[in-house]
């Protein structure tokens, strides 16, 4: 039987969808109690880096470890990878030793080449087209605090960028619609948007997106190896600050996500993100229970 991938969120459907971040949260509450389950034993997940990264390599490396399993970390200074070997040469060698891959590096299409050669599941940890995992996390805190969001309105504040893109994604398994708020020339991918026009409305002021929004989300104006762009974009973000005023153009019960790290001040103030009722530390957390559940559909099949 051929490997199941996640790629993005459209390698599942939408009932797979929903059915994994409940589980994710039953995972969630076992782990609290401290009870033992451990369906992955003696089973090896390989991490691939070729991007930095503090939740998606902790929250695998202790999902796997809670599950029975183990994880190795693979950067691309210690592989041959690295050293140029062809990706699926890499894919179909590793995906021979282990269970399942995880990938975290910057072209979309080295997962893509990987999941074509490879044995075993493959996973995309983060690329530059999209995020899958952190919106498993997402979606699962929001259910947490808010139950359903299908039918909710979504605000993405920010750069069209790897996430914007996963939660367009988001918006048509889960039945939500969503407004991207950008500055010109920083919109999400053009032919996702069309591809999603029911549901998925661009504009150019983060107040008038934010009008009666039920989740307000955002990540930092410079993503990983743009860097040499924080000045000028900084500049060109100007007034698309997740703060107070915005937020009080949500309605009251309005949540405000991040997938971390931030920098506070810049693409959100700190009476935001450290409001005594922030979401963003539980959707934090979220990361470890929803991989689980995602590690468990994808090997427990």
């Amino acid at each position: 039987m051929s490997p199941r991938h996640f790629l993005t969120l459209k390698d599942l459907s939408s009932d797979e969808l929903k059915q994994l971040l409940f589980r994710a949260s039953e995972l969630k509450k076992i782990h609290h109690e401290g009870t033992l389950f451990q369906p992955l034993k003696n089973r090896v997940l390989a991490m691939i880096f070729e991007k930095s990264s503090t939740r998606t390599r902790v929250s695998f490396e202790a999902g796997m470890a809670q599950f029975g399993g183990h994880a190795l970390f693979l950067s691309s200074r210690d592989t041959q990878l690295g050293r140029g070997e062809p990706v699926e040469d890499s894919a179909r060698v590793i995906s021979s030793m282990v269970d399942a891959v995880m990938i975290r590096t910057f072209d979309h299409k080295t997962v893509e080449t990987f999941a074509k050669y490879s044995s075993v599941p493959v996973i995309n940890a983060l690329t530059d087209d999209y995020h899958p995992c952190q919106l498993l996390a997402d979606m699962q805190t929001y259910q947490e605090h808010r139950g359903s969001i299908e039918g909710k309105k979504v605000v993405w504040v920010g750069d069209g960028n790897n996430m914007c893109n996963s939660y367009i994604n988001a918006a048509a398994l889960l039945d939500f619609q969503l407004v991207v708020a950008c500055p010109v020339g920083y919109e999400p991918n053009a032919e996702l948007v069309a591809e999603h026009s029911d549901r998925v409305t661009v504009l150019h002021s983060a107040h008038d997106a934010a009008t009666n929004a039920d989740l307000i989300v955002t990540d930092v104006f410079a993503s990983m190896g743009q860097e040499d762009e924080q000045e000028q974009r900084l500049k060109d973000f100007d007034g698309f600050q997740v703060n107070s005023a915005l937020m009080a153009k949500a309605n009251p019960d309005a949540l405000f996500m991040h997938c971390l790290p931030a920098h506070r001040g810049e693409e959100v103030s700190a009476d935001v993100i450290d409001h005594p009722e922030s979401v963003v530390w539980d959707e934090a957390e979220n990361r470890l229970h929803a991989q689980k559940a995602l590690l468990e559909f994808l090997l427990c099949r």
